[in-house]
């Protein structure tokens, strides 16, 4: 499909977060924040460290290995940025998988996501989610909750090349093709990083910041955002106030994860 770059996202008729969704056919989740906090239970901090120690036995740089600050993404992206594609980063990233869904397994959701995701597909909004990380960790968290989450194909995460990351907008384009929305205009992001901004404005796709906090807020403010909700509650009502259109909601299709 053709995407428009460098298009002004937050949305030129619209005004506000509950224009943008009103106005919106399809929904795009990033998924750690918006949907869920992954490492509630199974600290970042504790991932980081546990792939480290794997990456310095396998004879990993012990500078590389060092880094990333306590955030295992980041440490992925340093192997790949020192190793390039291969065997070493691809090893990384399994094991870095591997632990977001164990994560998964036991992350709470966050408030008012769940209500959210009914109350849009019952609204008949198309929805996905476009993140970075594992989709096995979004299949993993959505498959403890009702038939309303986002089907697999729906599911756009982490590939083995790291480069196509988030700010890069690959996994919100191959979601656009998913879901068959052809104008990226039509479609909106829930996400809480200037990494999801990014990739939202480089296809035309209108933003919408979640913000816990003033950190968040002023991250995203700081980047360009101009929209951001402190709680998905107003979103949740704004979907609910949707005469349900008779379209196939996600809980209604059934189809295997893409990578």
């Amino acid at each position: 499909m053709s995407v428009r770059r460098d298009a002004t996202p937050d949305g030129a008729s619209a005004s506000g977060p509950a224009a943008l969704l009103a106005a919106a056919e399809c929904v795009l989740f990033d998924f750690d924040g918006p949907l869920c906090d992954l490492f509630a239970t199974r600290p970042a901090t504790g991932v980081a460290t546990r792939l480290a120690a794997e990456l310095r036995r396998t004879g990993c740089d012990p500078e590389v290995a060092a880094s990333g600050g306590g955030d295992p993404l980041a440490l992925l992206q340093a192997v790949g940025a020192h190793y390039g594609a291969g065997e070493r980063t691809e090893h990384a990233e399994r094991c870095l998988a591997e632990e977001e869904i164990a994560a998964a397994t036991g992350a709470p959701p966050t408030r008012h996501a769940l209500e959210l995701i009914g109350a849009l597909d019952a609204g008949g909004w198309r929805q996905a989610v476009t993140t970075n990380n594992s989709p096995g960790a979004v299949l993993r968290f959505l498959d403890r909750y009702g038939s309303a989450a986002p089907a697999g194909e729906h599911i756009h995460g982490r590939t083995p090349d790291l480069a196509l990351l988030k700010p890069d907008p690959h996994c919100l384009v191959r979601a656009l093709e998913s879901t068959g929305c052809a104008d990226p205009a039509a479609a909106v992001m829930i996400g809480d990083s200037p990494a999801d901004w990014f990739a939202a404005r480089a296809v035309g796709v209108p933003f919408i910041g979640y913000a816990v906090n003033a950190r968040k807020r002023r991250a995203l403010e700081e980047a360009g955002s101009r929209w951001a909700v402190g709680s998905l509650r107003g979103l949740v009502e704004t979907a609910r106030g949707r005469v349900p259109s008779g379209a196939p909601g996600m809980g209604q299709l059934t189809a295997g994860v893409r990578g």
